[in-house]
């Protein structure tokens, strides 16, 4: 009651219409979620929320102290550290939440998410901006350190460990340490698979574009054959067509048993010098 007469009308209204949009904009991110009640009494993130919009409102009263002791009330509640100084914007969803740390500086706009075990945190100890700024629509998977007084722009995707220490362009998505941008391949899955049809391989042709370094280099394969494919294709005609003759016959296919002739012969191999042992 004392917090809620320390805030200003004018806070009051803003913030409590804030408050109501966390809570409503659980729905639409988790599909766990089943009622507002349960919501209320069941998930950290929004209680981490609601109490970061008390702490706020009274440092920017001038009540620092008291702010930092609210803000570590919830800390020791929630498992989630949020500054009273943080600025978030509207309808911000914490998943889990556990071990998330947003630092005094930070940064928030509005319909961004962060899951659980993400920093967003400073790399100096001087006075001013120290922690990042996220952009709208921003998305911080599991685990992800987000660090120093860097922009991450409108719709930008932080996967889940990665470690950001520069600037992120809007749309786009990032990821490993140090993060990187994943690199968007001219090349369509449809093809990929067709070419692994074709050589009888299909572990990783049929794998999305991820960050396992064997999956890529496949990956990159399947791509270059596939040029290779188009480049002999175009050559043939036009060869064709200045005269030449070619045999335009499927190629042949690669059968595992062509791969593995040399199994049985090593086996068999093995199995006759077994017996030659017995016989002596």
């Amino acid at each position: 009651m004392l917090l809620y007469e320390l805030v200003g009308s004018k806070s009051k209204k803003n913030m409590f219409s804030r408050i109501k949009e966390d809570i409503s904009c659980v729905f639409d991110r988790d599909p766990a979620a089943r009622n507002t009640f349960e919501v209320l009494t069941t998930y950290p993130g929004v209680h981490a929320i609601i109490m970061h919009r008390f702490s706020h409102a009274l440092s920017k009263k001038g009540f620092k102290w008291l702010a930092r002791v609210l803000s570590n009330v919830a800390r020791l509640f929630t498992g989630i550290e949020i500054h009273p100084g943080a600025v978030i914007g509207r309808r911000f969803f914490i998943d889990h939440g556990m071990g998330i740390v947003i630092g005094e500086t930070a940064e928030i706009g509005d319909d961004c998410s962060l899951y659980h075990g993400v920093t967003l945190g400073g790399t100096s100890w001087n006075p001013g901006k120290r922690h990042p700024t996220l952009g709208n629509n921003v998305v911080v998977g599991a685990g992800a350190k987000i660090l120093g007084p860097i922009m991450i722009n409108d719709g930008a995707r932080i996967g889940s460990n990665a470690v950001v220490v520069k600037e992120v362009p809007a749309d786009t998505t990032v990821v490993g340490v140090p993060a990187r941008e994943v690199m968007k391949s001219n090349i369509t899955q449809e093809n990929r698979e067709k070419i692994a049809e074709k050589m009888g391989f299909d572990a990783y042709g049929a794998t999305q574009d991820m960050t396992d370094p064997v999956a890529n280099t496949v990956n990159r394969m399947l791509d270059h054959i596939h040029k290779m494919d188009e480049r002999m294709n175009k050559m043939c005609k036009q060869m064709q067509h200045l005269g030449g003759e070619f045999d335009f016959e499927p190629l042949p296919e690669l059968k595992d048993a062509e791969l593995s002739e040399c199994g049985p012969d090593r086996s068999d191999g093995a199995n006759g010098a077994d017996q030659e042992a017995k016989k002596d």
